[in-house]
């Protein structure tokens, strides 16, 4: 374990993934019916209305797949976004089922197809319909986190901590329950870079308003950054993360956790992020259930 100024774990064994995963989310205090699933597959997070004038590009891609426990009520949802490098990459569910949660995994326009910022605005567009309908299948929309993994880690960064992309569509971002990016570029992306005109190589960090670092602000929703090893992440991913999490408690946000995951590289933390994940839903709800109202 490393000695960083916020919350910090190194998970060294990838035995520990496989024993997390089989053990439920919530606690059951008292014996009740098992849950049992729905999964509805292809649903479209623009309406008819924002549909009527796109092109076929957005109206076939911009889709999602949700899983959820139709016999229960008010349970958080997970918005995940896949990696890819905002050029390429499917969406899957992440491996969290059967656990008391709803899963959304989220299709989005990619670069070149799509024009910039294509991606930041489907992923806005998704968020919000998961806040606003996921009360007619059981859900709690103030329960939801976002999530996702590298390029998808930087637009749930970017979602979550750049209000005018959820504020296009009525909401606030300090309604999310909690913003998760697992291995996210937190400087500028380096494509998002590209197509901004940028001709300095790849490595060299830019902070302007398409970087999540500068959006760091105390009043955001709690913030989860996981990454990997940093002898065998991507390059600069773990300290441009710590840097984060470093400025996010030196501004005054309170909960703010950084995880660096030992043994596991760009790619596998992508599924090691899972356990923490699990557990980081599950703790953030219990805590603010003992809030007291306002």
């Amino acid at each position: 374990m490393r000695n960083h100024p916020m919350k910090t774990l190194t998970y060294p064994t990838s035995f520990l993934l496989v024993f997390l995963l089989s053990l439920p989310l919530c606690a059951k205090k008292t014996e009740q019916k098992a849950a049992t699933y729905e999964t509805k597959l292809n649903i479209s997070y623009y309406d008819d209305h924002a549909l009527a004038n796109a092109d076929e590009y957005k109206k076939s891609h911009c889709k999602m797949d949700m899983y959820y426990p139709e016999n229960r009520a008010g349970f958080p949802t997970i918005v995940w976004f896949h990696g890819g490098g905002l050029t390429g990459g499917k969406r899957r569910l992440p491996a969290l089922k059967n656990q008391g949660i709803a899963l959304v995994a989220v299709s989005y326009r990619l670069s070149p197809k799509g024009e910039f910022p294509c991606f930041l605005e489907d992923a806005a567009a998704a968020t919000a319909w998961v806040i606003k309908n996921i009360a007619a299948h059981g859900g709690d929309p103030d329960k939801v986190f976002i999530a996702g993994h590298s390029a998808g880690g930087y637009l749930s960064a970017m979602v979550g901590m750049d209000g005018r992309w959820l504020a296009a569509h009525g909401i606030s971002n300090r309604k999310l329950a909690g913003i998760i990016p697992v291995s996210a570029q937190v400087t500028t992306h380096f494509l998002v870079k590209k197509l901004r005109g940028d001709q300095g190589e790849q490595y060299r960090p830019i902070i302007d308003e398409y970087a999540p670092l500068y959006h760091a602000s105390k009043n955001l929703p709690p913030i989860c950054l996981i990454v990997g090893d940093r002898r065998i992440e991507w390059k600069s991913r773990v300290e441009e993360n710590e840097l984060l999490a470093v400025s996010l408690k030196n501004l005054g946000h309170e909960q703010t956790e950084f995880y660096e995951m030992g043994g596991l590289n760009h790619r596998a933390v992508g599924e090691g992020a899972l356990i923490i994940i699990k557990k980081y839903v599950n703790r953030i709800i219990e805590e603010r259930g003992k809030e007291p109202s306002p």
